[in-house]
């Protein structure tokens, strides 16, 4: 990495394995290439306001009037888009860093050298850094931490910023973000300003710039923020009266929709925007692995039995609620107006896998897969140009996107949003699963999620481990080894997911010797090139019932095998699947994997029956059904052959 004059170099932080961790020409080797031929170029486009009839971002032009302002006084136009536009561009950022990892691509870098020159222009000399008060409101800066997301934008840029740096080794970004953070440093704790964020996230954000930097002053900030929130609970109240004005008219009094209802080692439930409370959670459980408080740790695991046990759909969605984007009540999931944004999905996945850190068990990372694989993905188009914000697990064309109640349940992806976080977010996540794929601790390395590639681990244990799987469709997974010299030591868990009842674990085809600890099998043993270790998981189709309390989905069942949720389509289904119901004690079988499908996906087809369908709303007479067989596709894939009704959760006769 490039030394700095100013204090003698970074050291590296989080990303690791991202780049000792090659994706091979597997499942997510096909989105890894997606992300770096046709998700990033296209979203630099949209980011630029090329894609036609797409929603205009604005981003980059707003860095332009920016820098154009701080250079001559003035500038040409206004600035467009959400009060935290500045974020996407952050966050794209970060996808490519990750993703050159994996693909070098000089012309890419360059152009993304060339963005980061020009948000080096739009920062001010004090090192405040925020395109929407430099260009349209400066005499507003730090005034609206409720609504206003300066933090926030500041934190994706810090995420963006050590994410470029370790991955590319250039450091400018950073040196621009370490003003920002020396800024924001001087404001809340040097000159003792009162407030916190009003949107989570420069709290998880500060802690990777600690661990990138070495400075503990982004530290001491991060655990501030993390330990003022809900102090003063009336904070964005007296906020409000002192400022007179608004951005869109947040209720301050709304106190657990910014999670600022009490302090957080007094928070007992996930509340309020489902995307600012994980995010939050991420940051306090990354500020517990920090620094061993064992308060924070017990909120955390309070907070997440209480999203996953109590407020999260099949699909790893969260937040359940249009209004607020937001948690409402334990067991309240509707399926067609589910709100479910993709960030969420990610969100939960970022808690997911600071969890692991601070608890080694298979519950944590049996979420984060079930998330990545259903949540998130759902949330991009199959061929990486349209994106989902909210996900429903049932959608109805003609209700869904049309009624009042069910505007934001879209049945087609958009091709951008005017609130287009979620999009570059999809990208900086697949473009990172190793960083969730992978955990190399003092004690072991974990195998947290079966993603085929090679991970070059010749410094830590003398050679590379490859894995090798045709996962999610096929069960089998291997683990070979290749080591420099004659043999290599490795102190391998392999997690074994809840849902494969009867695994098998062999070494070289013998059945092999290993201990499991809170659904990790941990095998220790020393390797010579080609040994195997084999797992052989239990993928046998499952329904999926919840409990009595959840009303949406009272006499129904879904149906999973392996991590994927499936559902049914109309297209599959005769463009009618609300007349269609389970065979309680039915008959249900798997396709051959189909190649050309879908970008490749295994059917199910289930016993089932079919309602003949009435034209009176009420009827005294039964209603006549008959026997069929009821497809079903991976949730991830619907909705990427037009307009099309879709149903998870199926009634059982």
């Amino acid at each position: 990495m490039k030394k700095r004059e100013s204090d003698g170099g970074y050291v590296m932080g989080d990303l690791q394995l991202v780049k000792k961790f090659k994706v091979n020409d597997g499942f997510f080797g096909r989105y890894e290439k997606l992300v770096k031929d046709v998700v990033l170029p296209y979203q630099e486009k949209a980011l630029n306001d090329q894609i036609e009839g797409a929603d205009k971002s604005h981003c980059i032009e707003n860095f332009r009037m920016a820098a154009e302002k701080l250079k001559t006084g003035k500038c040409d136009g206004e600035f467009y888009g959400m009060v935290f536009q500045d974020s996407d561009v952050a966050k794209w950022l970060e996808g490519v860093a990750y993703s050159l990892t994996q693909y070098p691509d000089a012309e890419l870098e360059r152009r993304c050298d060339e963005i980061i020159d020009l948000i080096g222009e739009a920062q001010q000399e004090d090192g405040y850094l925020n395109t929407y008060f430099t260009v349209k409101a400066p005499e507003k800066r730090w005034t609206n931490l409720q609504e206003a997301h300066e933090l926030y934008c500041a934190g994706h840029m810090m995420e963006a910023a050590v994410a470029y740096a370790e991955c590319t080794g250039k450091v400018k970004l950073l040196d621009i973000v370490c003003g920002m953070a020396d800024h924001i440093y001087k404001r809340f704790i040097e000159d003792g300003a009162e407030g916190y964020p009003g949107h989570p996230e420069i709290e998880l954000a500060l802690l990777r710039m600690y661990r990138c930097t070495k400075k503990e002053k982004y530290k001491e900030l991060a655990l501030h923020f993390i330990n003022v929130r809900g102090v003063d609970s009336d904070y964005f109240c007296k906020e409000k009266e002192r400022r007179k004005w608004t951005v869109w008219g947040a209720d301050p009094e709304d106190k657990e929709c910014m999670q600022c209802n009490a302090p957080v080692r007094e928070q007992k439930k996930a509340t309020g925007h489902a995307v600012r409370a994980v995010y939050l959670y991420t940051g306090m459980a990354d500020a517990a692995m920090e620094t061993g408080d064992t308060t924070l740790t017990e909120a955390c695991k309070t907070l997440w039995n209480n999203i996953t046990q109590c407020r999260m759909y099949v699909t790893g969605g969260i937040g359940s609620a249009y209004e607020g984007e937001a948690f409402t009540e334990d067991y309240h999931l509707p399926n067609d107006t589910a709100y479910a944004e993709t960030c969420a999905a990610i969100g939960l996945i970022f808690f997911a896998n600071k969890m692991l850190y601070l608890e080694r068990n298979r519950k944590y990372a049996d979420i984060m897969e079930r998330a990545l694989y259903n949540g998130v993905l759902a949330g991009m188009q199959l061929d990486g140009t349209r994106f989902f914000y909210v996900n429903p697990l049932e959608t109805l064309p003609g209700i869904s996107g049309e009624a009042k109640t069910h505007k934001h349940a879209l049945p087609v992806r958009p091709k951008w949003f005017a609130c287009a976080c979620c999009p570059p977010n999809v990208a900086r996540m697949l473009s990172s699963v190793s960083e969730y794929a992978w955990h190399l601790t003092r004690d072991a390395l974990f195998s947290n999620l079966y993603i085929d590639g090679t991970l070059d681990l010749t410094e830590n244990f003398g050679g590379k481990i490859i894995l090798e799987t045709a996962y999610p469709y096929n069960h089998v997974v291997s683990y070979k080894f290749a080591p420099v010299k004659e043999t290599m030591y490795v102190p391998l868990a392999i997690r074994i997911p809840a849902w494969s009842g009867n695994t098998k674990i062999l070494l070289n085809g013998k059945p092999a010797e290993y201990e499991m600890k809170a659904g990790y099998a941990y095998i220790f043993g020393e390797y010579r090139a080609e040994d195997i270790i084999t797992i052989e998981l239990d993928m046998e189709v499952k329904r999926v019932y919840t409990s009595s309390r959840v009303a949406a989905n009272t006499g129904k069942a879904a149906l999973q095998r392996g991590p994927l949720v499936y559902c049914a389509e109309g297209v599959d289904n005769e463009n009618d699947v609300l007349s269609l119901s389970l065979k309680k004690d039915g008959k249900i079988t798997l396709s051959e994997y189909m190649p050309d499908k879908l970008c490749g996906i295994q059917e199910l087809y289930a016993e089932g029956y079919r309602e003949v369908v009435s034209d009176d709303l009420y009827s005294y007479d039964a209603p006549v059904t008959k026997e069929c067989q009821i497809t079903l596709v991976p949730y991830y894939s619907w909705g990427n052959r037009g307009l099309n009704q879709m149903r998870v959760w199926i009634p059982i006769s």
